[in-house]
Order: structure tokens, then C-alpha cells, then sequence
């Protein structure tokens, strides 16, 4: 008898641990897009010289740096918090194809500014899709 609950049971320890580490993998990707743009943010709004060369080259004025820094830090915030995460995704997806494009609109194709940006949006999907059983039932991946 014991042997078959053991056996009953196997499938449901391995869920158990399957959802442990999805957890902590998708705390850690959810907090390394949060960290990057708040980083991104905070050097716009404190240090705009360090990335005046980069603006300059997509075409961006000094200025924006003052609009685009709040942005990015809004961005960020609502990711971070669980009840406005989806929203937060949603803007943080935009941002980044508007930083994507920008680059290929320059000829910067395959630029290691497009592929952060690009692993940045896979990785705020992947975190969110990890963490957040709505998103998991809008879009299954396996069924």
C-alpha cells in the first residue's frame, strides 16, 4: 500500500518543485529587467552626459533625457508591483521596440543595444509569464 501512494505522490512532489524553481526563475528575470531599467532611468535622469553620444547617434535631443527618465522609472514600478505588472510589461514592450527601433532606423541591425533590448522584453514576458497564472491561461504553451 505504501508503495502506491508513494507512486501517486511522485507526480505531485515533481509539480511541487517544478513550481519552486519557475518561481525563483521568474523572480530572477522579472528583477533583472527591473534593476536594468531603473539603472537605464536613473542615468538618464542623474548622468545624462554618459549617454549624450548615444543619444546623439539615434537622434535623440539632450532634453528628452528629462521626459524619457520618468518614463522608464514609471516603466519599472509598475512591472515591479504584482497588481499593475501586466500594464507594466505592456509599457515596458513598448519602450523597448521604440529603443529597437530606433537603432534599426540608424542601420545598427543585430546592435548589442538591439539584442539587451530584445532579451530584455523576452525576459519581462518570461517573468511575468512564470509568475502570473492569467498570463499562463491566455497564452498555454503546452496543453
Amino acid at each position: 500500500m505504501s508503495e502506491t501512494m508513494n507512486l501517486h505522490q511522485a507526480p505531485e512532489a515533481m509539480n511541487l518543485q517544478r513550481a519552486l524553481w519557475a518561481g525563483r526563475i521568474s523572480r530572477i528575470m522579472s528583477a533583472a529587467v527591473v534593476v536594468a531599467l531603473v539603472a537605464d532611468g536613473t542615468t538618464q535622469l542623474f548622468a545624462p552626459a554618459q549617454i549624450a553620444s548615444t543619444l546623439q547617434e539615434t537622434g535623440f535631443a539632450m532634453e528628452l533625457t528629462r521626459v524619457m527618465a520618468p518614463i522608464i522609472l514609471a516603466c519599472a514600478i509598475l512591472y515591479a508591483i504584482p497588481a499593475t505588472a501586466v500594464l507594466g510589461a505592456i509599457l515596458v514592450t513598448g519602450f523597448l521596440g521604440g529603443a529597437i527601433c530606433a537603432h534599426v532606423r540608424i542601420g545598427e541591425l543585430g546592435s548589442p543595444p538591439e539584442i539587451i533590448s530584445l532579451l530584455l522584453g523576452a525576459m519581462t514576458w518570461g517573468g511575468l509569464y512564470l509568475r502570473d497564472p492569467r498570463i499562463r491561461a491566455l497564452l498555454p504553451l503546452i496543453r
